[in-house]
């Protein structure tokens, strides 16, 4: 999965330190991040690589022993570089790079959403010893919003249920799994029935945790269980999230490259037995 980069290590803890030329800077133009590619690789700059880029620079996080920073540009453009949007970060290599851009660009996507005081709209300023934001006027602290979301692996013997969204739901085309939020007051695992009765009408029993994952790219924490079918496994599709959703054998189940994704994970774990 996308966060698996051993044997490179992701490291949380927030730091209040200065930039040095051994550091990477991502470099923002709104959402997106500045990147290259070469030798079929993708990089970021190095601090200092890049002349005219703004002196000041905000901690991110470190991946082994080197600090990344972010800073922020208007509209300028950077020879042999170009801008990109998260959606970019599925498919590139080497997978910590990847990691590294899909979380910086959350990390930034929460700064730049929360700007202003939620409580009476005073200015919010970057606290200095924790990832938070302190407003100027009420005190009032916030940090960055993490929404779980539970994915579901359907069986019954040697059947999974696959689902495709409709377009206007998600851009996502592939065949997925039941997936869906938690909502206020709610168990994981009653999401997981609640979830799977609204998108396609089917009761589940034996829920069993498999895994979870940190996905960046709609701000969430994935947590994955498989559940068997209950009863009948006559689907009544939600029409207004699914364009699809149909039991395949093991040997029929659609075959991906990619395999960032917790939900392409689970699938070819059951479909290899």
């Amino acid at each position: 999965m996308i966060q698996d980069i051993a044997p490179h290590k992701y490291h949380v803890a927030f730091e209040q330190c200065e930039p040095t030329e051994e550091d990477i800077l991502l470099v923002f133009r709104g959402d997106e991040l500045l990147v290259r590619e070469a030798e079929g690789r993708t990089w970021f700059p190095a601090v200092g690589e890049i002349e005219g880029l703004p002196k000041e620079a905000d901690f991110l996080f470190r991946m082994d022993d080197t600090n990344l920073f972010m800073t922020e540009v208007e509209d300028e453009e950077f020879e042999g570089w170009h801008f990109v949007k998260q959606e970019y970060f599925r498919s590139v290599y080497p997978m910590w790079k990847a990691f590294a851009g899909a979380t910086a660009i959350q990390i930034h996507r929460w700064y730049s959403n929360n700007k202003f005081c939620s409580r009476c709209g005073g200015h919010m300023h970057k606290g200095s010893t924790e990832r938070s934001l302190i407003c100027g006027s009420c005190g009032r602290t916030v940090y960055p919003s993490i929404a779980p979301c539970v994915i579901v692996a359907v069986t019954d013997g040697s059947r999974i249920l696959l689902t495709r969204y409709n377009k206007k739901h998600s851009k996502y085309t592939r065949f997925a799994l039941v997936a869906g939020y938690t909502e206020v007051g709610e168990t994981l695992e009653d999401t997981v029935k609640r979830e799977v009765m609204e998108e396609v009408g089917l009761k589940v029993k034996n829920i069993t945790y498999y895994k979870n994952q940190p996905w960046s790219f709609s701000d969430t924490l994935l947590v994955g269980f498989f559940a068997e079918l209950d009863g009948s496994g006559e689907i009544v599709r939600d029409e207004n999230e699914l364009s699809e959703a149909v039991w395949f054998e093991r040997d029929e189940i659609p075959e991906y490259d990619s395999l960032i994704s917790l939900t392409n994970e689970m699938i070819e774990r059951f479909r290899k037995g």
